[in-house]
């Protein structure tokens, strides 16, 4: 019985040392990281703001976006609909040698329930993440609710997309957003984005722009039926644009080829 026991615990330590290394991706904010996953990304998770992870998170697809401004080393923790667990360590490099990664399952690091421990102590507890939505919400309903304000506005082809108000709670940013719609056909939204850009668009070299991570959208539309006005949220980790900033926000159409850029 003595023996049977010594070898079950040698062949548990012997499997937590064979664990491998994880493997390092690098980015930058001049170029887009292309991340092909096995399966649908059902969340991904980065550790520091300085890395930017984007992927669809209405429709399920199998690739994700990385960006980064220079800063120390951080961590990807990815999770695809088939339960799989995948993550790397991420690093800043001004010149990037690879820019498409295609990752296969046999890399993933396990899966989601038998990780689920660990995971809760890498992701925000559930009840404080919950919290945290309940007032996203709560803010944004607040804010639409108020009287609306005019930042920016862009006209283009009968849309009209305008800023009405940049509000700053917490470690927040809330992006006050409406669409009108006069073109006298439905638009259908395919994405909008928000980059924070710099330089001259009509000098490319000079130009850059990096996509912004969304923690939260509410109310926002999937269609913008003709004559209809629709007012929604984007919630955003907080942020300071600096003196030659701008902030761009980036309207497309879903299998059409209408594109607004305020």
């Amino acid at each position: 019985m003595k023996t049977y026991l010594i070898i079950i615990i040698l062949t548990f330590t012997n499997s937590l040392i064979a664990q491998k290394a994880l493997d390092t991706i690098y980015a930058n904010n001049n170029k887009n990281v292309a991340l092909f996953f096995p399966s649908p990304i059902r969340q991904g998770i980065t550790g520091s703001e300085h890395f930017v992870f984007t992927y669809n998170r209405e429709k399920e697809q199998y690739f994700g976006l990385l960006q980064a401004t220079p800063g120390t080393e951080s961590n990807l923790l990815t999770i695809t609909n088939d339960g799989k667990v995948y993550a790397y360590i991420l690093k800043y490099a001004e010149t990037l040698s690879k820019l498409n990664y295609f990752i296969k399952q046999t890399q993933s690091i396990g899966n989601e329930k038998p990780l689920e421990l660990k995971l809760k102590s890498l992701i925000q507890p559930i009840n404080e993440r919950a919290n945290r939505i309940t007032h996203y919400q709560k803010f944004s309903e607040y804010l639409l609710n108020s009287k609306p304000d005019h930042i920016k506005t862009k006209r283009k082809k009968g849309m009209k997309l305008r800023l009405q108000e940049m509000v700053y709670n917490a470690s927040e940013v809330y992006l006050v957003l409406q669409i009108e719609n006069k073109s006298g056909i439905d638009f259908e939204v395919d994405y909008l984005h928000v980059y924070r850009s710099n330089g001259n668009k009509n000098r490319k070299a000079s130009y850059q722009r990096l996509l912004q991570k969304v923690v939260s959208c509410y109310k926002r539309p999937s269609i913008i039926k003709n004559k209809h006005i629709k007012r929604f949220v984007y919630v955003l980790p907080k942020f300071v644009l600096g003196e030659n900033e701008n902030l761009e926000i980036e309207l497309v159409e879903f299998k059409g080829n209408r594109k607004i850029i305020l």
